[in-house]
């Protein structure tokens, strides 16, 4: 059957093309991995023993390591993961021994409005069905984790509260003097729950818990799943783990998951959760799937380990960054580098000529509306205007020294002289472009984007950090928001100075790097202010410590960690078919 993206939703796709996978086990021989690295779950979906394959080619030189990011996005998004895709497809095309590195998508994202970030059209990861409904489990490990250390604090709690010191210590416990006000931690759940953003919980006897307030977080903005990113190998995750602060006592101190006694049971969970996952695009090149952390309220990265397994694999690895330059690019360049020691080669900035239209005036596109009938026009100067953006994150990745290229992301309304102009301008900035048309040709499409890739590849990066890490608190916050965002300055509300003096006080907190919490919507902290906005100060109102992951985390405007389902999700338009088992309407 001839897969056709004009005539054919993206899981009608998907499905089609599922009837001519490759088992894992062909994958794996053709990637070089022994039997014993290659952990299949079914047929089709396997994970990798990350440990074995980097003790087997611990000498063998990494490949060619390329970053995708974006502009600043619509509400409908730029394409990235797609592009991602068929950036792979394209270097499968040309020849190249390739991989793919991309996230595990998020509960909430694919029964909202987003969708499963598996790509689009004739650049998708299969199978469609596994790879968005939980995959191997990781996601619900990092949710049991978490929640078990939100189970031994409020029971230790409870027990404080019930029994005096002697009683305690014949349980084997001591008194932890939990402040009940000073909790950092919540639950977490992978849907987007607006209704579980403030609770209260432990109402009833005293045998029922500890009356206080409470809340959820989306499962991805788990400081567990940011470890999972980060974590270099299990010993490196256990104690990352044991360092996770969950409130702290009443005297100021910090109260610990090792000071619960739980971070061990935590590890517990992780355990085959450390492993990427390996899966394929439509054409058949391997894709690893592992970690899920969003850009806009986390790190927006995939793991650490799946990259090192991924460059002893490949001759080129193609990585992505959550959201725009500013956000996921800006923690890849001085979080996840710095962590893990990698340079990239280059990174791809994604754009649409829909998104340069949004940030040269045209109206803003609603999730789930149609596309207002400007951006079905031809509009020069609304993208001249939108070009700004571009070039602001094109510069955020020069700022890092990576080689950065240009893919304008082809969508069917672009005109001929849009596509000249965009050509034109990045030229005139001394940066390489290419058009890509992935979405309806795959690999045939792409072979454009992956010449000038491979092209930007024979330059030598100059790669380098924004900040240093014995810089202040405030002195690194400030270098973002000026240098990336294109802020004037910054204002600190008395929760964010509060905890930046903790911080600084402290001489292990006050050297971790910094991971910005901020809308990705917008450069600025407000998500209506398109194009390079100017004259406007960044807001950070807290600062939270995820001492375990390593990160301090300013909250910058107004943003939250548990994001809303809207009035239209996609859960309305997902069934089974009761006779196949197969899951229908994915996107």
């Amino acid at each position: 059957m001839q897969l056709d993206p004009t005539k054919m939703k993206d899981w009608e796709i998907a499905y089609e093309a599922e009837k001519n996978m490759k088992t894992v086990y062909q994958l794996g021989e053709e990637m070089g991995l022994t039997k014993e690295e290659l952990l299949p779950y079914g047929h089709y979906v396997a994970k990798i023993d990350y440990k074995r394959v980097l003790e087997r080619l611990k000498d063998k030189p990494n490949g060619k390591y390329i970053n995708v990011t974006a502009i600043t996005p619509t509400p409908l998004g730029e394409g990235k993961t797609t592009t991602l895709i068929g950036l792979v497809q394209g270097l499968g095309k040309r020849g190249q021994n390739v991989i793919g590195c991309i996230r595990q998508p998020s509960g909430g994202p694919t029964f909202n409005i987003k969708g499963s970030a598996a790509g689009g059209g004739l650049s998708q990861v299969i199978p469609l069905d596994k790879f968005s409904l939980g995959l191997t489990g990781d996601i619900n490990a990092v949710m049991n984790a978490h929640n078990l250390a939100m189970v031994a604090l409020t029971s230790r709690m409870q027990h404080e509260a019930n029994y005096d010191d002697e009683t305690l210590a014949k349980k084997g416990l001591r008194r932890l003097n939990i402040d009940p006000k000073r909790v950092e931690m919540g639950w977490v759940i992978d849907f987007c729950a607006q209704a579980l953003r403030h609770i209260v919980i432990g109402l009833g006897g005293k045998n029922d818990g500890y009356p206080m307030e409470s809340k959820f977080w989306i499962a991805v903005a788990s400081e567990v799943m940011a470890i999972l990113a980060v974590a270099r190998d299990l010993k490196d995750l256990r104690e990352r783990i044991g360092k996770i602060v969950v409130a702290f006592d009443k005297f100021g101190n910090p109260v610990t998951t090792e000071d619960l006694d739980v971070a061990g049971a935590m590890t517990a969970w992780m355990v085959e959760a450390i492993n990427p996952n390996l899966m394929q695009t439509i054409e058949g090149q391997p894709v690893l799937v592992h970690a899920g952390p969003f850009a806009n309220i986390a790190i927006g990265q995939n793991s650490i380990i799946e990259d090192y397994v991924a460059l002893k694999l490949g001759d080129y690895v193609v990585t992505e960054s959550g959201f725009a330059a500013d956000i996921g690019f800006e923690k890849f360049w001085n979080i996840k580098c710095r962590l893990s020691g990698l340079i990239p080669n280059v990174s791809v900035v994604v754009a649409t000529i829909r998104a340069l239209k949004c940030h040269g005036g045209a109206p803003i596109p609603r999730p789930g509306q149609p596309i207002p009938k400007e951006y079905l026009e031809e509009n020069l100067e609304w993208v001249e205007k939108g070009c700004e953006n571009l070039l602001h994150c094109v510069n955020i990745v020069k700022k890092s020294g990576a080689i950065p290229v240009v893919c304008i992301n082809k969508f069917y309304a672009d005109t001929e002289n849009e596509v000249k102009l965009v050509r034109k301008i990045c030229e005139e900035a001394g940066v390489r472009v290419a058009y890509s048309d992935h979405w309806l040709k795959g690999g045939e499409g792409a072979v454009e984007l992956a010449d000038a890739v491979m092209d930007a590849c024979r330059e030598t990066p100059q790669f380098r950090f924004l900040y240093e890490l014995d810089e202040p608190i405030k002195t690194r916050i400030e270098k973002i928001a000026k240098e990336v965002y294109g802020a004037d300055g910054v204002i600190y509300m008395p929760p964010a100075e509060e905890k930046i003096k903790i911080l600084e006080a402290n001489p292990e907190l006050r050297k971790l790097p910094i991971c910005m919490v901020k809308t990705h919507l917008s450069l600025s902290d407000d998500p209506a202010k398109k194009g390079v906005p100017k004259g406007w100060t960044l807001r950070v109102r807290d600062v939270l410590i995820f001492r375990g992951s390593g990160f301090i985390v300013p909250v910058a405007g107004d943003i939250n960690l548990m994001p809303g389902t809207a009035s239209d999700p996609a859960y309305r338009r997902i069934d089974v078919d009761v006779e196949t088992g197969k899951v229908k309407g994915l996107f």
